[in-house]
C-alpha cells in the first residue's frame, strides 16, 4: 500500500468513517474514468482542484462535483486573493499527492478547502483516495465534516 494510500485510510478511519478505499481495474485521473469505473453519476465524483494563493502561495482545495468547473472569480473571493494554477510541485509538496490522486483528505499539511454544494445531493459520492487507481465511497455530509471545508458557491 502506498504511502498516499495509507494516510487517506488513516484519516477516514481517524475521522470516525473507516472506510477501506477501492482499486479500479484502470486509471481514475478524470471524473469520466472514475464515475465509470465505480458505475455512478458523474457529478457524485468529487473532484478535488487545487489552485495556489497569488499572495500567499498556499495549496488551496476546491471540493467540487464531476461536471461543475471552478469559478475561478468566485473561488478566488472565497480564498481572499487572487489565485494562480499550482503546479505539480507545489501539490506534492503541500498535499502530498501527486496530480491525479489528490485525495480530499489525508493531506501532509492542513490545507483550506471548499465544498461545492452539489455534492450533497446524494446520498453517496466517490473520491480519489491518494492514487490514480483508489477512490472511496463516502456520505458527502461526512467528507464535508472531514474535509474540514467550507460550503461555497464557487463553480460556473
Amino acid at each position: 500500500m502506498s504511502k498516499s494510500l495509507r494516510r487517506v485510510t488513516a484519516a477516514l478511519a481517524d475521522a470516525g468513517v473507516p472506510i477501506t478505499p477501492v482499486e479500479m481495474p484502470g486509471e481514475t485521473k478524470t471524473a469520466q474514468q472514475a464515475a465509470e469505473a465505480v458505475g455512478c453519476e458523474v457529478d457524485q465524483i468529487a473532484k478535488s482542484i487545487i489552485f495556489a494563493g497569488e499572495t500567499s502561495g498556499t495549496a488551496l482545495l476546491y471540493i467540487t462535483a464531476g461536471t461543475n468547473q471552478v469559478d475561478t472569480t468566485k473561488a478566488a473571493a472565497c480564498a481572499g486573493e487572487p489565485l494562480v494554477r499550482a503546479d505539480a510541485a507545489l501539490i506534492r509538496a503541500q498535499t502530498g499527492f501527486a496530480i491525479g490522486g489528490v485525495s480530499p483528505v489525508g493531506h501532509i499539511t492542513p490545507i483550506q478547502a471548499w465544498f461545492d454544494p452539489r455534492l450533497l445531493d446524494f446520498t453517496e459520492i466517490w473520491a480519489a483516495a491518494g492514487t490514480p487507481r483508489h477512490n472511496f465511497p463516502i456520505n458527502p455530509h461526512d467528507l464535508l465534516r472531514i474535509s474540514s471545508a467550507q460550503l461555497a458557491d464557487f463553480t460556473t
